[in-house]
Order: C-alpha cells, then structure tokens, then sequence
C-alpha cells in the first residue's frame, strides 16, 4: 500500500489518515474538511466543482443540503490553514463554480508493506532481515552518492512593508520560489524550505549554524519592501560557509493585488537568476 504526503508551504498533508501538520505539529481538522482538502490537492491548481466536493464528502445519492455543509468544511479548512477568502495563499473560490487549490504543491509517496498473514513461514527470516539491511544500506549508499552536490535553503522572506497583510504574501513567495529551484530545468539541486531554522525572524537566524545543520551550500534571503504602489522585492543570495554575497534579484513595484500571479512571475525570474550564479559543485 502506497502513502501519499502533501507538503505545501508550513503544512504537511496525509491523504491517508487526514493528518495536517503544520512545521511539525498537528493541527485539529476534522474528517469531512479533510476530504475536501485532499480532493482540493489530488487536483491543485485546477478548480474543483462544488458537485464533485459533494460527492467526496457525502456520496452520489446524499439527500442532505450540502450547501451549507461545504460552505462549514471551507471555512473549517481555511481556518485551518489560516487562510482568508478576501486574499487567499491556498484555496480560492471560484464564484458559482467551486474551489481550487493555488499554492504549489509537492507530493511524496511511502510504500508501506502489506500486513504478513497469521501463519507466516517464520523459517529463514534471519536470513532475510539481513539480506534487507543489506540492500537498505546499499541503497542508502547509492543515494547520497547521487545526490545533488548544491543544497539550497531557501529562508522565509521577511515582510518590510510594515503591513500585517502582507505576510502571506511573502509566505507564498517563499513557497513558489522554493517550487521553481527544485523543479527549474536549468539544473538539479537539494531545496531547503520548511526547516525550523528558516522559519525564524531574520534577526535570530545564524547563517553560519544554518549552513552546518542543514549542509547548505547557499542559503537565499528575501524581503518585500514599500506599499501597494511603490514596493519592492529583493532576493539574495549568499554562498556558504563564508557567507559571501554573490547576487540581488531586484523587482521594483510588483503588483501586489494580484498575488499569485505575481508571486510565480517574481519566483520564476528569481529562480533564473540564481541558479546562474551558483557553482555546480556548490564551492
């Protein structure tokens, strides 16, 4: 039996059990909200008809208003998340349509082994577990062997703007820049986002216990600075371990209002311009 693992932003979804995780902690969702969001994810980034909710949550031939109870699973799932309906970072609505999930989204799949029956052959099993252990170490091997030499972390940007608002904004840049460097066609590299380390205030992140603990060989810091009508977003990068600033992405008056947008158009760019500057072997 296969797992799938959702990870989005700070969360982390099981479509198995319908735990939601947030930077490592459980967050109450109760079971129908998590149906939602698991069909919301299976399809991310299309718009999920509010028909086709009704029938994950409640069945083809439920007789009962299910209005007013997918209007209750939202909401539930938006607080959840912390999300808001006036600026969404993750589900949006589709007026007279239904939802549609909107950040990016990386799914993970844990193959777990079918239960043994009752009267499993216990002869050889030694054996086995051994031959196991040694394949799982051979594995293991082989893939830090092949394992990028560039890791990448990728620190939550720091809002500047002086406007509470604006904090999912910066958090959904965060997100779609650490999307565009783990899947940019310009190379391969190890992408950091959701360590606890890189979620702190700027002011209490050590850069150089960054790059120990995380093995980073380049962290990226970014800000978004000004107003609605006169902002700015810079993104840094600076090589470890001796913390060399090597280049500023600057975009001048990003157009905040339309936030997703821009956000992918700002990550996009950004992504472009530092994996230019970085060494292959990440010296």
């Amino acid at each position: 039996m296969t797992t799938r693992r959702f990870r989005f932003g700070r969360f982390e979804f099981d479509a198995q059990t319908g735990e939601l995780l947030r930077e490592g902690t459980a967050v109450r969702l109760q079971a129908q909200p998590a149906a939602v969001l698991r069909a919301l994810l299976d399809r991310a980034g299309d718009v999920v008809t509010r028909d086709e909710l009704r029938e994950v949550v409640w069945g083809k031939e439920t007789n009962v208003d299910f209005e007013g109870g997918l209007n209750y699973c939202v909401a539930q799932l938006r607080s959840a998340l912390g999300d808001s309906a006036d600026a969404p970072v993750y589900v949006r609505t589709a007026p007279k349509k239904g939802y549609q999930f909107i950040a990016p989204v990386a799914v993970a799949e844990d193959a777990t082994p079918a239960a043994q029956p009752a009267r499993a052959v216990r002869t050889g099993l030694v054996a086995t577990l051994a031959v196991v252990a040694i394949a799982a170490a051979l594995y293991g091997w082989l893939q830090l062997r092949s394992a990028p030499a560039v890791r990448i972390a990728v620190a939550r940007f720091e809002n500047q703007t002086g406007e509470a608002g604006m904090d999912r904004f910066t958090d959904g840049l965060s997100d779609a820049l650490v999307a565009e460097l783990a899947t940019t066609p310009l190379g391969t590299y190890q992408v950091i986002g959701n360590a606890v380390s890189l979620r702190q205030p700027r002011a209490r992140q050590d850069l150089a216990r960054i790059g120990e603990e995380l093995r980073a060989n380049y962290i990226v810091l970014g800000q978004v600075q000004g107003k609605a009508d006169a902002g700015r977003v810079l993104v840094h990068l600076i090589r470890l371990p001796d913390q060399r600033h090597l280049w500023v992405t600057r975009v001048e008056n990003p157009d905040f209002g339309d936030a997703v947008k821009t956000q992918k158009e700002i990550a996009r760019r950004a992504a472009r311009d530092l994996v230019t500057k970085m060494d292959p072997v990440g010296k």
